[in-house]
């Protein structure tokens, strides 16, 4: 056994971690502004905020990449400096990022192993490792091949790794940030039961999240941030989703939701009978057919990985298709480069917004003008005119509510939400007659998700033809005037918005033909 797990064993274990007087400054940002928190012994306790709130600052200052400039944590009652990643290792303390800290090339046990000291000298000693890894995934169940090199793995095995490696350091208090965000919905329900698990074995977790229904379900007390201000704390027993979010945001939250037909014009984007391959050069799409009409929302449902990603790619110019025609504006321009998609009026919400949506080194106006920076009103003659995109930068920042220390900061640096609302302004500005929203409300907080439906459905009452990929089926069926169903690449059914029924979705979704259902139904 390691020299770290020996010494995990001889320090006392963490029955009470609390932070007291927080506060952390930056640069034209006070973060976390006298923020007390403590989680006890064998508990989940949820941190809620909306995006820019100071949960990640908070969770960062525990976990040692930030030093607070006022207040103190205790661990049993006992004050303890963390001034680094090092020092909350062994306090006891493992910190699970939202984005994952693997090394690709290496294999499961190499990245468990990653840093600790060998019992073997200048030996590596993978063997006794890849026991142990294996002994606490049975018991934990995380069971992941240890051999296996990490890029082989799918999201959820590679959240195990990075669970398995704080383990392995005899973490005793987790910080989860985001756990759930990529996760498949049967990968949700196995984390939860490794939650509940952990929880059992009496280690402690700290659950940051924006799926409401996830904190009511699997934790046990709730702290709320705002402003980077402590709001309150209280247990969850008793609570609803609207009054965590009254909490969150200091005002009732009522979602928008579709209320009036559709004024429904030409059909803007077109597939027809559609064939593409995966990455890993396997059938994705498979003969799809699909009309999205000016003035329309097309929501199209289905589980992670039945060929969603694919058809976003196909249908903005991304990846081009084996078969079939792609066309946009009464255009064919299947095969066609995505500029040529852009000119026919083409905007795209990514569903990876830190790879596909920003360049996170360039600034927040640099990422605005990104579609369009060699054209009219910003450039002139090949020459940038800086007094125009910072007027109008300056504009879309508050219109999309924007919270950023200034144009000038480099979109990296924002929230999740806010480097969305980044992409809105960019995309939306643009004022286009078709509109590809994938995943637009992953990993954002309830506030930012009722001003991201609010401007889906203005975009559809201009007149836009609109495609909504979602995997969060309450969105789908809010926003859609059509729902379009997919499982392994084809298209189940399409259903109106007052006939799509969660069961009768639900069905779709696992694989029923529309035909089946309709069929099943009259019978009845």
């Amino acid at each position: 056994m390691s020299e770290n797990l020996t010494t995990a064993n001889k320090r006392q274990k963490i029955e009470h971690l609390e932070m007291i007087n927080i506060t952390k400054l930056f640069p034209g940002v006070l973060a976390n502004s006298q923020v007390n928190f403590d989680v006890r012994e064998g508990e989940v306790h949820a941190l809620l905020g909306e995006n820019g709130a100071g949960k990640s600052t908070l969770m960062k200052i525990l976990y040692g990449l930030y030093e607070p400039n006022e207040g103190e944590i205790r661990i049993n009652g006992q004050p303890v400096s963390i001034h680094s990643p090092n020092d909350s290792i062994r306090l006891g303390i493992g910190m699970i990022h939202q984005h994952f800290m693997l090394v690709d090339s290496l294999t499961v046990v190499e990245n468990i192993a990653l840093g600790l000291p060998s019992t073997r000298g200048l030996l590596t000693d993978l063997d006794v490792v890849a026991e142990r890894a294996m002994a606490l995934g049975e018991k934990y169940g995380l069971q992941v091949d240890p051999h296996a090199y990490i890029w082989q793995l799918a999201v959820g095995q590679r959240q195990r790794v990075e669970i398995l490696k704080a383990l392995y350091r005899g973490a005793d208090l987790f910080i989860l940030d985001e756990p759930t965000a990529v996760l498949t919905p049967q990968e949700v329900d196995e984390f939860m039961s490794t939650m509940r698990q952990m929880t059992q074995e009496k280690h402690s977790i700290i659950f940051i999240s924006h799926k409401l229904h996830e904190v009511i379900d699997s934790c046990d007390r709730v702290t709320v941030l705002r402003n980077g201000r402590r709001v309150g704390s209280r247990p969850i027993a008793g609570a609803t989703k609207l009054d965590l979010a009254r909490m969150m945001v200091g005002h009732e939250i009522v979602l928008p939701k579709i209320t009036t037909e559709p004024k429904l014009g030409e059909v803007r984007l077109e597939m027809q009978d559609v064939h593409a391959m995966s990455d890993r050069e396997m059938p994705a799409l498979r003969g799809v057919n699909l009309q999205v009409r000016a003035g329309e929302i097309v929501g199209l449902a289905g589980v992670s990985g039945n060929g969603q990603s694919e058809l976003a790619q196909v249908v903005t110019g991304l990846r081009k298709p084996t078969a079939g025609q792609v066309i946009i504006d009464g255009q064919d321009l299947t095969g066609k480069l995505p500029g040529e998609f852009l000119k026919r009026g083409m905007a795209y919400i990514p569903e990876e917004r830190m790879r596909d949506g920003v360049v996170d080194k360039f600034s927040v106006s640099e990422n605005i003008i990104l579609r369009d920076h060699n054209k009219s009103p910003y450039a002139n003659y090949g020459l940038l005119i800086h007094r125009i995109i910072g007027e109008i930068t300056e504009k879309l920042i508050k219109v999309f509510d924007i919270r950023t220390p200034s144009r000038s900061t480099n979109a990296g640096s924002l929230s999740g939400g806010n480097i969305q609302k980044v992409v809105l302004a960019r995309e939306l500005s643009r004022s286009p007659k078709v509109l590809v929203a994938a995943q637009p409300t992953r990993g954002v907080d309830i506030g930012a998700i009722e001003f991201i439906h609010s401007n889906l459905l203005e975009q559809r009452e201009a007149g836009a033809a609109i495609l909504l990929i979602s995997e969060d089926l309450d969105e789908i069926l809010a926003l859609s005037d059509r729902v379009a169903v997919m499982f392994h690449g084809e298209i189940m059914g399409i259903l109106a918005n007052k006939d799509a029924e969660r069961e009768r979705v639900g069905l779709l979704m696992a694989g029923e033909r529309i035909e089946q259902i309709q069929k099943d139904s009259a019978s009845i």
